[in-house]
């Protein structure tokens, strides 16, 4: 599962290489993830490094579990499809930290600088844990969006762990040959 979403990543960056209008106009096309708007795709791809964009991730998942949270603390008892609503924006955060993870791998393995993007992830993502977590054992109207929650669970702590280890093996120090 992880090794196909880096291979979309790779297939995503390779693309935004391009620079003609036209293949922008189908690059944007191609690129547009489901729970990204169209303001957030675009910061994404006029983003410079891949760390500015594992940082663009990290504050738009950010910004779904704030969304939860009002969501959730404002009840409306007359909106049917509520467990829907719960649900996308759940899924919609599980994407921008599952995307950012994908970048931090990515990045990893170009050697690339994410440093300032892995701490954002490793530092938001323990927030992230630690309300989704709470919000697993007591949560409002949690039969209607429980699994979701334990996948979202799931992706956040795997996101954690990737850009550990990403940071330990950046950090850690290059051996010359004698």
């Amino acid at each position: 599962m992880r090794s196909r979403r880096t291979l979309l990543a790779l297939g995503v960056l390779s693309l935004f290489s391009m620079g003609s209008p036209r293949a922008t106009r189908s690059l944007r096309a191609q690129t547009k993830k489901d729970y990204l708007s169209d303001t957030e795709a675009d910061k994404i791809r006029d983003a410079a490094t891949p760390s500015e964009r594992i940082k663009l991730f990290v504050e738009f998942a950010d910004d779904r579990i704030q969304k939860l949270k009002y969501t959730l603390a404002h009840p409306n008892t007359f909106d049917k499809n509520r467990g829907e609503e719960l649900n996308g924006l759940i899924n919609s955060y599980s994407g921008c930290v599952d995307d950012a993870a994908d970048l931090v791998q990515l990045g990893h393995e170009k050697q690339q600088d994410i440093r300032a993007g892995i701490k954002s992830l490793k530092s938001k993502t323990q927030e992230f844990l630690t309300y989704l977590q709470a919000l697993q054992k007591d949560g409002p109207e949690l039969d209607s969006y429980k699994d979701t929650l334990d996948d979202a669970i799931e992706a956040t702590q795997d996101a954690f762990d990737d850009a550990t280890k990403a940071e330990k093996d950046i950090s850690a120090p290059v051996r010359k040959k004698q």
